[in-house]
């Protein structure tokens, strides 16, 4: 493994992370001054460069800043951390503008310091298998089965002049391996012209197709060429086929059969030398069926099918794809590229992405523009990610066995307004809530039962419900639960709105009103929790 670079003007600091991370089998290599990294990054090779980057913010010949810039102008995959004192918080902010992966406050705790480099460490090798996939990765991108049989299906077809059939799910790249069908064929290198038939109006859409003559109809001022006239040589791509017009199915059946066209309003027949390659989200049979679709044009464009799987059946793909529209966003921005944790891509996997890959790309892009940090953690992924999989709330329970919200809106009924649920029934609330010297009156909902399964009476509940807190946040620090904050601060504004909207019979303005928040903020706050 190629060394740790530490770069700090103070000797003992540089001496105390030496020991540390020799002592966790991570080689060294230390630097007083910016000025000799520099000179050492220009002439070491590639094996004798840093895995990582850790460097002062303030030393004498140069900042930890500069140094950041000029080396992630070189190395832009490497992870820089920048050591500062907590007085220098605005510098942290620049820090992380300029592209570093983490800060590291002195006086620093060193185990702390330690396993942040060896975060570091394992981004960095992820990084390195990324970048070597990335770059001899094709125009498309899946590992998955699924996906390998699409690869080898194009393959097959790459001498052919067939026409192709792409059925598959609303964003799943159905554009794409027409693209590639195209790339990989005899006619290569002639045009790729695609149209969606679904989004050009009807009336327009045969001019659209085959062209006009001029005078054809009002406004046809000059001839015009058609998309099947623009695509001669080469490939026309028609897609959401089953979305065309009946009248004009007849029209294209009529080229798919005998190669000949007319322009609109045209008396000369144009002989046509075009691949067409047609695809649909619709099941095209039951079109058929349903008389929407001609079934001797369904037939004339299912010679060869490929049906694209959804991002769903192929979550082995989510974490190469994700990498892959993250560096394809920050190019397109023009910004250093993020990095994704572990547990933010295994959140990612297990989300069912309704709008397949097309959906995991604006989320990569509003990643990119939106997440705080360099690297993307879980608690970074928009909402609709983020507070659950599958469009529901948060699924499972936690190490610790609490329920999830879901879980406690469903308990609504059998529990005191107000007071998020435990485990076993007992009540909570956050401590921010209401001041520890003055704790607000709890009131019984006039729709909960009057017995409730392991509830103290309404005073004593009054009286403890601080202590049920504190002791459900020592359970869930015990099991070294990551999320603490946000477990108890979803279940506790839960509880208090699914109250507030009991009392007001669902009315959410008065709920808000009664809260003390405004409108916009309970409409967010319900689309957040899951309380739809």
């Amino acid at each position: 493994m190629k060394p740790i670079w530490i770069v700090d003007d103070d000797q003992s600091i540089r001496f105390v992370l030496e020991k540390a991370l020799l002592r966790e089998q991570l080689p060294t290599r230390s630097f007083s001054n910016t000025r000799d990294v520099l000179t050492a990054l220009m002439t070491a090779a590639d094996e004798d460069g840093p895995q990582v980057l850790v460097s002062d913010i303030r030393m004498p010949g140069g900042s930890g800043l500069e140094l950041l810039e000029k080396v992630k102008a070189k190395m832009p995959g490497l992870p820089v951390i920048i050591m500062t004192a907590f007085s220098d918080l605005d510098s942290a902010v620049s820090a992380f503008q300029g592209g570093a992966f983490e800060y590291l406050p002195k006086p620093f705790d060193l185990p702390k310091a330690v396993e942040l480099i060896r975060r570091a460490v394992d981004e960095s090798q992820r990084e390195e298998v990324t970048e070597e996939n990335l770059a001899v990765a094709p125009e498309m991108l899946g590992q998955a089965p699924a996906m390998q049989d699409v690869f080898r299906a194009i393959g097959r077809l790459s001498q052919s002049n067939v026409t192709v059939l792409i059925t598959g799910e609303s964003g799943s790249g159905k554009e794409l391996v027409a693209r590639a069908l195209h790339k990989h064929s005899p006619r290569a290198g002639g045009p790729f012209v695609a149209i969606n038939t679904a989004a050009i109006p009807k009336d327009l859409l045969e001019s659209e197709l085959f062209g006009h003559e001029r005078g054809a109809f009002t406004g046809a001022q000059t001839m015009r060429r058609g998309r099947f006239e623009q695509a001669e040589g080469g490939t026309l791509f028609l897609d959401e086929i089953g979305d065309m017009p009946f009248e004009l199915q007849t029209r294209l059946l009529r080229v798919l059969s005998d190669g000949n066209y007319y322009r609109v309003g045209g008396h000369s027949a144009i002989k046509s030398n075009v691949r067409v390659i047609a695809a649909t989200h619709q099941n095209l049979e039951q079109r058929v069926k349903d008389g929407g679709f001609r079934e001797d044009l369904f037939h004339r464009l299912n010679v060869i099918r490929l049906r694209l799987p959804a991002l769903r059946e192929r979550k082995e793909d989510v974490s190469m794809l994700t990498r892959h529209f993250l560096q394809q966003s920050a190019q397109q921005l023009g910004v250093e590229p993020k990095r994704i944790s572990d547990a933010a891509l295994a959140w990612l996997e297990g989300f069912s992405f309704p709008g397949n890959v097309r959906q995991l790309e604006n989320i990569c892009h509003w990643l990119t523009v939106m997440a705080p940090a360099q690297v993307i953690e879980r608690k970074d992924l928009p909402p609709e990610v983020s507070f659950g999989r599958d469009g529901s709330a948060e699924a499972g329970a936690t190490a610790s066995g609490q329920s999830s919200v879901a879980s406690t809106a469903s308990l609504a009924s059998s529990m005191p307004a107000g007071l998020p649920a435990g485990p076993g029934g007992d009540y909570l609330a956050t401590s921010e809530a209401t001041p520890a010297s003055a704790p607000a009156p709890l009131h019984v909902s006039a729709h909960a039962p009057a017995s409730v399964p392991g509830a103290a009476s309404q005073a004593n509940v009054a009286g403890d419900w601080e202590s049920l807190l504190e002791q459900e946040a020592h359970a869930l620090l015990d099991a070294n639960n990551p999320e603490v904050w946000d477990i108890l601060t979803r279940r506790f504004e839960s509880r208090l709105i699914h109250a507030a909207l009991a009392a007001t019979k669902g009315r959410r303005i008065e709920a808000a009103q009664k809260l003390g928040i405004g409108r916009n903020t309970i409409t967010r706050k319900i689309q957040e929790l899951g309380l739809e």
